[in-house]
């Protein structure tokens, strides 16, 4: 797939700005705070519908205005599309394919992949259980675009329930209303869905990031991918794993009513990472978390290209300065002229002279972006 053009418009620091894609490889190059990463943010919202910045539409939309829009033309094997995301203050956001609105927003999603891989990824190491759960969900809709609406609606019940749990906080079990029954039914039946398909993704996933793993870090280090499910997997079957999620829930009662807040469930999932069997957050030094959370990257893209049948396109922003050289390299390399590349950057130094004559070189300034002057 190639991403020909995008046009956005009082989105985020950009009030009209059109960009035309003229080679496999662009490099926005500019100062901090100028816009280059909100650029990577509009493609990643056509791709997801998610930004992994921000939760709340208002602060896409420019200062001052109700409305932003983000337009880009598409080229995959099956044809050409436009794509048109129009996001508002007020939360409510609509999205359109050749000019035709679409009522389903899931429909919306996989006509464009990408997979994103930004400084604020190295967390997936460090940081907590959540950011690895968004990390996969954010997967997961691009292999199967129709699992936003299935974790859409396991949250919607997750909310209620919390809500009729902190309404009736330290309530006797047996004062239960028939109500958190109805509540109980629903939470296992969708959330037996989220994670059939969280462990599904990471069957598939885990061998393929393995091997890059093993690529870059010369076979010296052998990383595992591990899901470790809140409620116990011990079967795929979805009544085997829905009356598990029962049995946990029963377990709970008097502690989840005593807290006011749903203590089991897909919320509360983990996505384990080892090296050499010894948990990746306490092993080692940054670089070799920083080769994990590269190997990550270039099996989502592996995995997208395998399941869609075209390669994704990739989305780098200001990942390059977290690399060493060599780990520089081994991205550089993977990636060629496989995948479509936007890469922003703050300076040119990290690009071989070959990289720079074959990439499209713009400069990011003030939300202005403009064609690089000779290099």
């Amino acid at each position: 797939m190639y991403l020909q053009n995008i046009h956005l418009r009082q989105f985020r620091n950009y009030k009209d700005q059109r960009v035309d894609f003229t080679a496999a490889k662009t490099i926005l190059v500019g100062n901090n705070a100028q816009g280059k990463s909100n650029l990577l943010e509009a493609v990643e919202l056509l791709a997801t519908l998610r930004s992994h910045r921000i939760s709340r539409d208002r602060d896409l939309v420019q200062e001052g205005e109700d409305i932003a829009q983000i337009n880009a033309t598409l080229e995959r094997e099956a044809g050409v599309s436009d794509l048109t995301l129009t996001i508002r203050r007020n939360g409510r956001r609509s999205v359109a394919i050749n000019g035709e609105s679409v009522r389903r927003q899931m429909d919306f999603l996989g006509v464009l992949n990408a997979v994103q891989f930004s400084s604020l990824d190295l967390d997936l190491v460090r940081g907590g259980p959540e950011g690895r759960r968004h990390w996969l969900d954010t997967l997961l809709i691009q292999l199967e675009p129709v699992y936003a609406h299935i974790l859409q609606q396991y949250n919607q019940v997750l909310r209620q329930r919390n809500a009729f749990l902190k309404q009736n906080q330290d309530s006797a079990p047996s004062t239960q209303h028939s109500e958190l029954a109805l509540w109980d039914a629903q939470l296992a039946t969708t959330g037996t869905r989220v994670i059939r398909r969280r462990d599904r993704a990471i069957q598939r996933l885990a061998p393929i990031a393995t091997a890059w793993h093993a690529s870059i870090s010369g076979s010296t280090e052998v990383l595992q991918v591990n899901y470790s499910p809140n409620v116990p997997l011990e079967q795929n079957h979805p009544e085997e794993l829905q009356q598990a999620f029962f049995t946990k829930i029963q377990q709970r009662a008097v502690a989840e009513l005593h807290r006011g807040t749903t203590l089991v469930g897909p919320h509360r999932d983990e996505i384990e990472l080892f090296i050499n069997q010894t948990p990746a957050r306490q092993y080692g030094s940054q670089g070799q978390q920083r080769t994990l959370v590269l190997a990550l990257k270039l099996a989502e893209l592996q995995l997208i290209e395998e399941v869609v049948g075209e390669p994704p396109l990739l989305l780098l922003d200001d990942v390059l300065a977290e690399l060493d050289p060599s780990r520089q390299n081994q991205l550089l390399d993977a990636i060629q002229d496989r995948f479509q590349t936007l890469i922003t950057t703050t300076h040119l130094g990290a690009f071989d002279s070959q990289w720079l004559k074959s990439s499209q070189i713009l400069t990011v300034n003030l939300g202005e972006i403009s064609l690089a002057d000779a290099f």
